[in-house]
């Protein structure tokens, strides 16, 4: 058993299976404000909120395992109103006749409530991100974003919070389906040698899906979400300058700390703030999907992955950690700890950019990453990493060579560009020519933009971020 607070009332769960989303959880009991849309995270229909450490957090309900909220503050649509009287968020909807047929309105709603609860959102675009994890299919945004409006960072009284309670240990089974969450490390390792095929969850964004859109069903589930490894930590020691990244960090966390500004704004695009909520690097990169967004540009950082096991750490570069589609270096028993991500040196240009046939919410079709430093106006250091291109992220070694040592300069990225070696795959997003001629263009327009050239750019968006 376990329990978990809904509403401002103590739940306790018993003989619901591990594999349950607390979506289905929420829906069998009634609580039917909480929509089934997409169920993979897309439409935001499903939006509760959770308490955490910095205040309520918005997620998506249908990703999340029910035992992954043991001990959490759960928050949903039907504990808004005070009898009567509207929530703050509500009353602005009914206010500026933003709900038509009213399907995507809670989860709207929610998402508005957690904007209620924040301090930051002083610019528009931190209100377009604030929302972006929520469809209408009405196309009624106009309303709905006047109500946003009118509450964002608002502070209303609040009295459904209690004591933020320690993710404890948790042993919870039903039948031949077991979850775990150990509390520490030394916990953590027997689990893996007695249970060697277990999956192991942090945010669970892409395990979810195999749950709800495969119909998987885990026998052994062991989450890492009680591990002290969310840490985010800045290192200047005689040889080591840079971040240290714990793996279950939230990337909503590691957004809003901005510790390397080109991360940062890969970030963004990443996925929506439900999303963000419960995703972390380590889950992104462990996941080893070729269009995985943050491989590129943490590869061109040069960054490192710390994997440990009960015998002790060690280090890889990044693009050792790739050695085929989906597969990983991790070794049995190993967990990835922490990325390492060096600061640039000197003199040095760094681009991200994540081209895609959406805006927000939409998974790649080319990823790149790039780092050239300069010297004298010569290329002196050189990483062009993309995603889409190959079976895993990969860095372009034969562009490489054709710059290294080379003046940074139109003619020499041209000859660069012809060196570009990948063989692409095709499939709905895009086709090799596709993602071939991207790829390309992608390296032209970092070059373009790091010559501050008055030629016509994009505006600073979705297919393309650059840190000069």
């Amino acid at each position: 058993m376990f329990s978990f607070t809904l509403n401002g009332k103590r739940r306790h769960v018993r003989a619901v299976p591990p594999n349950t989303t607390l979506l289905q959880y929420l829906r069998d009991r009634q609580l039917c404000g909480t929509k089934e849309g997409c169920a993979e995270g897309d439409c935001g229909a499903c939006t509760v909120t959770v308490w955490d450490q910095d205040g309520w957090r918005a997620i998506n309900a249908c990703l999340v395992p029910l035992p992954s909220l043991a001990g959490r503050h759960l928050l949903t649509v039907e504990g808004l109103a005070d009898g009567e009287q509207l929530h703050p968020a509500q009353q602005a909807m009914v206010d500026t006749l933003g709900s038509q047929c009213g399907y995507c309105t809670p989860g709207f709603v929610m998402s508005m409530f957690e904007a209620c609860h924040r301090s930051d959102l002083d610019a528009e675009w931190k209100k377009d991100d604030q929302l972006c994890g929520n469809l209408c299919r009405c196309t009624g945004y106009r309303p709905i974003r006047e109500a946003l409006d009118r509450v964002a960072g608002s502070q209303p009284p609040d009295d459904l919070v209690g004591e933020l309670q320690p993710r404890t240990r948790l042993d919870y089974r039903v039948g031949s389906e077991r979850f775990f969450r150990p509390a520490s490390l030394t916990e953590l390792w027997p689990l893996l040698s007695a249970f060697p095929d277990a999956a192991l969850v942090a945010g669970a964004t892409d395990l979810g899906l195999r749950i709800t859109q495969r119909g998987e069903r885990f026998q052994t589930l062991i989450s890492l979400e009680a591990l002290p490894l969310d840490t985010l930590e800045r290192v200047d020691t005689a040889d080591r300058h840079g971040w240290r990244i714990g793996a279950t960090l939230p990337l909503s966390e590691l957004e809003a700390a901005d510790p390397i500004p080109v991360l940062t704004r890969m970030l963004r695009y990443f996925a929506s703030r439900q999303i963000k909520h419960r995703a972390t690097l380590g889950g992104n990169l462990v996941n080893a999907s070729p269009i995985g967004d943050s491989a590129p540009v943490l590869m061109a950082l040069g960054a490192r992955v710390v994997l440990r096991s009960e015998q002790g750490a060690r280090e890889l570069p990044l693009e050792d950690f790739f050695v085929a589609y989906r597969q990983t270096a991790l070794a049995p028993g190993e967990i990835l700890e922490a990325v390492w991500v060096p600061d640039p040196p000197p003199h040095t240009k760094l681009g991200a950019y994540k081209v895609s046939r959406r805006r927000e919410m939409d998974i790649s079709a080319v990823s790149a990453g790039f780092f050239v430093r300069l010297s004298q106006g010569r290329v002196e250091e050189v990483r062009l990493c993309y995603g889409g291109m190959a079976g895993t992220t990969a860095r372009a070694l034969g562009a490489e060579q054709a710059l290294l040592n080379q003046p940074w300069s139109e003619d020499t990225l041209e000859r660069a560009i012809a060196a570009l070696d990948f063989a692409p795959f095709s499939d709905h997003r895009g086709s090799a020519w596709y993602r071939n001629k991207v790829a390309e263009n992608l390296l032209r327009g970092f070059y373009l933009e790091t010559q501050g050239s008055d030629c016509p750019l994009l505006a600073d968006g979705h297919v393309g971020t650059v840190q000069p």
